[in-house]
């Protein structure tokens, strides 16, 4: 049976420094913290019958393995890589391996109107979709777009 958003949960990913979200330079990324997120996340998917595994690490291999088991046992991916977006390798690779499975990058801030370091990444290369600048409500726009992708994969099954 293929996995969808009534089978299984859409894992969230969170990269370094997500965890101090509200505390870190509020003025680039808000006064919301990431329990906030979770539970916008988790309002996101509910209203399409379905759940999330929220998760956040500062450490790559940890979001490499993780991203191993949502290949295994999730509909689909939601993942902020922070700072990684610009230099991981590892998690693109990780994320190649999830064939037919939605990947949604989020970025909280406007990535193209910071420092020119920041305009490229790596995971974007993979994803399906790139939403960029609109604060927190674009994890939301992420779960959205996870559940439509699953939904038309519900349909084709």
């Amino acid at each position: 049976m293929p996995r969808t958003l009534a089978n299984a949960p859409i894992m969230i990913l969170n990269g370094p420094n997500l965890n101090l979200l509200g505390q870190r330079q509020p003025e680039i990324y808000g006064h919301e913290t990431l329990a906030d997120v979770e539970e916008l996340c988790a309002k996101a998917a509910a209203a399409h019958g379905g759940t999330v595994d929220f998760r956040q690490s500062n450490h790559e291999g940890e979001l490499v393995d993780w991203i191993h088991e949502a290949r295994l046992s999730h509909c689909g991916i939601v993942i902020n890589p922070g700072a990684y977006s610009h230099t991981s390798v590892a998690i693109l690779d990780a994320l190649n391996t999830c064939d037919g499975m939605p990947v949604l990058e989020v970025h909280i801030s406007n990535i193209h109107r910071r420092e020119s370091f920041r305009h490229h990444s790596y995971v974007s290369l993979r994803a399906d979709g790139v939403i960029a600048g609109c604060g927190v409500q674009g994890y939301v726009f992420g779960v959205e777009r996870v559940a439509a992708l699953a939904g038309a994969a519900r349909a084709d099954a």
